[in-house]
């Protein structure tokens, strides 16, 4: 993800992404904005499909909302993101072009342009708006690491989960993932 080539000392704010040309998309941290191109590979877009759905299937009929990229997340001014899945669980935050605040679960499908990014910048952007839950999905090493808000208002310590495992949403505690179904592997018997 390349940092835009303009005036180094310059924060940028959501309002000049919006007049950018429109076949680009950008993501701001801190003023600073990055290039969100290349395009997903097709793994990392049957990944995120694949959680979207399961995810849209169990929050069916409950208060929370979940969307997928491309959707701006305007968290600042000078802070706006484009995450691959998320959920919304206040609906006020809901308008017709953006979500402005907040989510309470954050999911980033890594790909090789955009590990470093969602492990450092990212995760402490999250952190530091309160996102209750972080999870990084890894495709090729077949993993999920999630972070969970403490009470002290920073993430724990990671926690692995394999494509064998049922990953249970801390904050929304009725909503479990099988992650065999998304990484599409088969499930045994001790697992």
């Amino acid at each position: 993800m390349p940092l835009l080539q303009k005036d180094e000392g310059q924060k940028y704010t959501y309002a000049d992404t919006l007049s950018w040309p429109n076949k680009e998309r950008w993501e701001l941290i801190d003023g600073r904005p990055y290039d969100m191109t290349p395009a997903p590979t097709t793994r990392h877009q049957q990944i995120a499909a694949r959680f979207y759905t399961r995810l849209e299937a169990c929050l069916e009929g409950k208060s929370c909302v979940p969307f997928i990229a491309p959707t701006d997340v305007v968290l600042s001014q000078h802070d706006v993101v484009q995450p691959d899945l998320f959920v919304v669980c206040d609906g006020t935050k809901i308008t017709k072009a953006n979500i402005q605040g907040v989510p309470d679960v954050v999911v980033e499908v890594m790909s090789p342009a955009t590990a470093l990014k969602d492990r450092r910048e990212k995760k402490a952007l999250y952190e530091r708006f309160g996102v209750r839950e972080y999870l990084l999905i890894d495709p090729d090493g077949e993993y999920v690491e999630r972070f969970i808000r403490q009470e002290d208002g920073l993430f724990g310590k990671g926690e692995i989960f394999s494509p064998r495992d049922g990953l249970v949403l801390h904050a929304i505690p009725e909503v479990t993932i099988n992650l065999w179904e998304v990484f599409q592997v088969g499930k045994t018997e001790d697992a």
